[in-house]
């Protein structure tokens, strides 16, 4: 029989690089050999005579030890010449051998002879390439092989001395991703010195979750302050990178953040920080923690590099005390791989019991300082210049030796160390910020309790956490509800008929919920807010309130509120994952075991959400992978502790905030993502597009609506706008417009012709104070189309025009 007919079946896979001239080539390659003769264009084409000499090595192949001589002789020949193997050739020559190894051929020395050969020919990227996986598996799954070839599989894979100091790196790390290949290139020199060189390779040591006590006792007898900075240098590279497309062994673009063969030495860098007693560790630990920690793109349920995040943050615990809060808090904030999550929460809670306290009156009393005042400035002096820190901003102010302000650092400045002090303080003071938004928006929905003088110390007096604090509404238990304000005596709460309450401060306080409020009084805050220009830093007094419908009694263990939106699956994820949600992961793959068909999960307050969603679309379009779209189905409640069966509980037994806010949610999710919001991404769902982006308005576009009557007033555009149901009716000189609350869709009157504008920056617009959204928020884009149609005659954009005249 020839040689791909006497291939073992199981491993046909090797037979699909092989194209129809090839195959014939080989059939006379196999007549030849089994009738005697001379083989025919073995010397005009050796390449391919050698691949079929690897191939005959299978002639026979069932538990062969001992190949035929003339076979032996074929291979040898191969081996021998002089041909120019490509790198093709070799991947196919070791996967061939690789195949006849696991169909039991066990003379291993001749079965790898010419694969070795031929590799030896490329230059050492391409050697690495295709042995990248072999070495790990032959020493776990195959050792006889591994015992007879590694002295030789070494030798192919490392690079001779004239190479210099990059060669000598990527003999430790190899080169398969960017920040590998910078490690060769630019700390090459550095990284291959004596000094360093040992550290180097015991860090490629670290394959196990956890450093033993013994590994770090050797790294701490090779670490010198040259590989210390060096730690220092290469986590901040790594804390920077981003994953980015490249091509693998077989030809396919795949994204990339970190091989494994990198991520392992990184871990021992991670893991040696716990011997370095620097001021810089523990932030660092927490960039590496929240980058490697946080999804592709930097959001989503996974990680870039589960690896590396676990390390940091098993690093952080190591170290435990105080001082790893604040860098865990943020990632927090960020995460939401679970497995992080429980490794952040029991370094918290270790900490916690270390210090005599629970996990969030830890993080109140940690949140740092960064050496702000209390008005959230931070004043130095370098050389003849001023240099103001302020945390509302958040950004560094200059004043010149004149006295005079400017937008730059000065010359005689930009290279003192003082200021670079600065710059990595405003980078830690930014990433704090959202942590504490965060951190004060969950206290809000977990209606957590506090004594009012811990209020006052950990937040009214912070200098970072009181700019959010201080916006907000607060509540003595059971009693009344304010606005801090600093008095002579201390703080008070204030309410919109000006009076005042000074708490004791033993009395229990917690952040003000609209949900437990009347109507009066969310609309006496509401103008409280428009009338001062207090802006809050997430909704508050602005929040929306979900509260049980009929229709929802009705299905009684499901909400149908938000079911039947088709939504951008990529863009609801995210901002669901960004709230706190998980497990959402659906595409077109596996549809008879479900792949179409998942659930994004929140739990809050000892309850469980589950929001159910499948594909739609067209699976040929987005090439059967990730669906680029998804159609929103019910909601439904369990409790924490008891998650067994998939109906739930009664949404009747459901606490009234965690229903409204997990609601909440999904308003949100629909109100950003939905097609309805785009003409232009609508093909297939014109019917979805009309009745969403035209329809009944939502809370949240009823609590826009609401924002807007009160906005109104006081706009220079006051005379020709006017809100009916659902829209804001614009009059303009040539039409007259009505702007969707909920969508931002526009309709012109008299025969409700569409009009597609591309939301921009309206500097009108833009100066309206809003008390709750800011940038990119519906109501900023509806304003900013209102201001712009309101003098239509001054349009000149051609795409608009054209529809105007139309």
């Amino acid at each position: 029989m020839g040689v791909i007919d006497d291939f073992p079946g199981s491993h046909g896979y090797v037979m699909h690089y092989l194209d129809a001239p090839t195959r014939e080539i080989f059939a006379r390659f196999d007549a030849a050999f089994e009738a005697g003769r001379e083989l025919p264009d073995a010397e005009s084409d050796p390449r391919l005579f050698g691949r079929w000499a690897q191939l005959r090595l299978g002639n026979g192949h069932h538990g062969v030890h001992d190949y035929d001589e003339r076979v032996l002789r074929a291979t040898r020949l191969a081996a021998d010449s002089d041909t120019p193997w490509t790198f093709e050739d070799a991947r196919f020559l070791w996967m061939a051998a690789d195949a006849l190894m696991t169909w039991r051929h066990t003379d291993y020395p001749e079965l790898y002879r010419l694969p070795l050969a031929a590799i030896r020919r490329l230059d050492y990227a391409g050697r690495r390439q295709i042995l990248e996986g072999t070495l790990g598996w032959f020493r776990k799954y195959h050792r006889p092989v591994w015992d007879a070839l590694h002295d030789q599989m070494e030798d192919v894979l490392t690079e001779p001395a004239e190479n210099g100091p990059a060669g000598v790196v990527r003999n430790v790390i190899w080169d398969c991703d960017e920040v590998a290949r910078r490690l060769a290139e630019e700390y090459g020199a550095r990284l291959a010195a004596p000094e360093v060189l040992p550290l180097l390779r015991h860090w490629n040591t670290a394959r196990s979750s956890k450093p033993s006590e013994r590994w770090l006792r050797t790294a701490k007898t090779l670490l010198t302050p040259e590989a210390a900075g060096l730690v220092r240098e290469i986590l901040v590279l790594v804390a920077a990178h981003r994953e980015k497309p490249e091509e693998n062994v077989y030809g396919w673009r795949e994204t990339v953040f970190l091989h494994e063969r990198t991520a392992v030495p990184v871990r021992g860098m991670v893991w040696t920080c716990e011997l370095i007693d620097e001021p810089w560790v523990v932030s660092l630990l927490g960039d590496v923690a929240l980058t490697c920690g946080t999804g592709i793109g930097g959001s989503g349920a996974n990680c870039r590099s589960e690896l590396l995040a676990n390390a940091a943050v098993h690093t952080l615990a190591r170290r435990g005390r105080l001082e790893v809060v604040a860098a865990l808090a943020r990632v927090q904030v960020k995460v939401r791989k679970k497995t992080v999550l429980s490794n952040v929460a029991r370094t918290l809670d270790a900490v916690a019991a270390e210090a005599g306290l629970g996990r969030e009156q830890l993080l109140d009393r940690t949140v740092p300082a960064f050496g702000l005042g209390r008005d959230g400035v931070r004043e130095e002096k370098i050389g003849d210049c001023l240099v103001r820190l302020r945390a509302d901003g958040p950004a560094l102010q200059f004043v010149n030796p004149a006295g005079r302000p400017v937008k730059s650092a000065p010359q005689a400045i930009r290279q003192a160390p003082e200021l670079a002090i600065l710059k990595a303080t405003l980078k830690e003071l930014k990433q704090a910020l959202p942590a504490e938004r965060f951190r004060l928006e969950r206290a809000l929905i977990e209606e957590r309790l506090w004594r009012w003088a811990e209020v006052t110390e950990f937040f009214l007096d912070h200098p970072l956490t009181g700019l959010y604090a201080r916006n907000l509404i607060w509540q003595t238990h059971q009693g009344p509800a304010g606005l801090p304000v600093r008095t002579d005596s201390g703080w008070e709460l204030t309410d919109p008929q000006g009076r005042r309450v000074q708490p004791d401060p033993d009395s229990p306080v917690r952040l003000w919920h609209p949900i437990h409020a009347t109507a009066e009084d969310v609309r006496a805050w509401r103008d409280h807010l428009l009338e001062h220009g207090i802006r809050q830093p997430y909704k508050q007094a602005f929040r929306e309130v979900y509260l049980l419908t009929p229709a929802e009694e009705r299905t009684r263990v499901y909400s149908n509120r938000f079911t039947g939106h088709t939504l951008r699956y990529g863009q609801a994820k995210a901002l669901l994952n960004q709230r706190g949600w998980s497990g959402l992961s659906i595409g077109h793959w596996d549809y008879e075991c479900g792949g179409d068909q998942g659930e994004a999960v929140r739990e809050l307050s000892g309850w469980q959400a589950r929001w159910y969603m499948h594909v739609t679309g067209d699976p040929d379009a987005d090439g059967w992978g990730t669906a680029s779209f998804c159609a929103s189905e019910r909601i439904r409640f369990h409790r924490a502790d008891d998650l067994a069966g998939d109906e739930g509980v009664p949404l009747t037994e459901v606490p009234p905030l965690v229903l409204s806010e997990v609601l909440r949610d999904a308003d949100l999710a629909v109100g950003v993502t939905s097609v309805g919001l785009d003409q232009q991404a609508v093909a297939g769902h014109e019917e979805y597009w009309h009745s969403y982006g035209f329809g009944e308005l939502t809370e949240t576009a009823g609590t826009r609506r609401d924002a807007l009557a009160r906005l109104l007033p006081r706009l220079r555009i006051a005379d020709r706008a006017e809100l009916t149901d659902r829209f804001l009716r614009v009059r303009g000189d040539r039409r007259i417009y009505k702007i969707h609350l909920g969508s931002g869709n526009i309709l012109m009157e008299p025969n409700d012709a569409y009009l597609c504008i591309v939301p921009g920056h309206d500097r009108d617009a833009a100066s309206v104070f809003l008390p709750f959204e800011e940038n990119g928020g519906m109501l900023s884009i509806i304003l900013s189309k209102a201001f712009l149609l309101a003098d239509d005659t001054a349009i000149t954009d051609p795409s608009i025009t054209r529809q105007l005249d139309t």
